[in-house]
């Protein structure tokens, strides 16, 4: 019997913001270009692969609270630099399927009726990242984090994630610090992999996270992901709490 999953739980997170709330649709298409290279004696058309592309569409309900709807999707609109974006399909549990990705906020239009609530909608194409062309900018993934808030003095390795084998191609990770209370210090967000489950090395550290700040960034790396995935988290800081997402994808 197939497992099915609900859209109420879905997560939604752009830079440095948590806009689950904020939304109700999130709509993700990805394709491929492909160019003809039929040639002469063929009864039918051949074609190779190409460029992949992909789009985000978000659509919910408009707010101009601090770290808002409106605030979020103004601020991005038109930024020379991708944000990270990360869409959780059923949050709350490591593992679980996910699209993470870098992508620029294309338009952004608000709805006012009058005898209605106020909408927004937005949408995303994604760009390669910046360390190799493999590295497109929007694809599938599994979320190693459970979304959850975590006292400094709790932080450590999270559950891993099986991918039944290792791959040679690399990947990319987005990191998402929504709320930061951690004073004294600075957090730093690991991924690292494993080729048993036991011995761990790490594959991405992203920039050390200040005390006090939120942040949305992607990372990637290059060459063989082994097997096993998993999140380690450290602070030098001496009180508080962090709340983090993070989506991993292979290539």
């Amino acid at each position: 019997m197939p497992t099915f999953i609900h859209g109420k739980s879905t997560g939604v997170f752009v830079d440095a913001y948590d806009l689950s709330t904020y939304f109700n649709s999130a709509d993700y298409a990805s394709t491929i270009d492909t160019a003809e290279v039929t040639s002469f004696g063929s009864s039918a058309k051949s074609y190779i692969t190409g460029l992949n592309d992909a789009t985000l569409s978000l659509s919910g309900l408009y707010s101009q609270d601090a770290g808002g709807s409106d605030v979020a999707l103004s601020t991005l609109l038109g930024q020379a630099s991708s944000p990270a974006v990360t869409v959780v399909y059923n949050t709350g549990t490591i593992g679980n399927r996910c699209i993470v990705g870098q992508a620029h906020e294309t338009s952004y239009s608000i709805s006012n009726p009058v005898a209605d609530v106020s909408s927004v909608s937005a949408d995303f194409n994604a760009t390669a990242g910046a360390v190799t062309d493999q590295v497109y900018g929007i694809r599938g993934g599994v979320v190693l984090t459970t979304g959850a808030s975590i006292l400094y003095s709790a932080l450590g390795a999270l559950a891993s994630v099986d991918n039944a084998a290792s791959s040679a191609a690399g990947s990319l990770a987005t990191l998402h610090v929504t709320t930061n209370s951690i004073a004294g210090g600075a957090t730093t967000v690991l991924v690292q992999h494993s080729p048993d489950n036991s011995t761990w090395a790490t594959l991405i550290t992203f920039t050390a996270v200040a005390a006090g700040a939120t942040v949305g960034v992607s990372k990637a790396s290059t060459g063989t992901v082994n097997r096993y995935v998993r999140v380690n988290a450290s602070t030098a800081g001496s009180s508080g709490s962090i709340t983090f997402n993070v989506g991993f994808a292979r290539n």
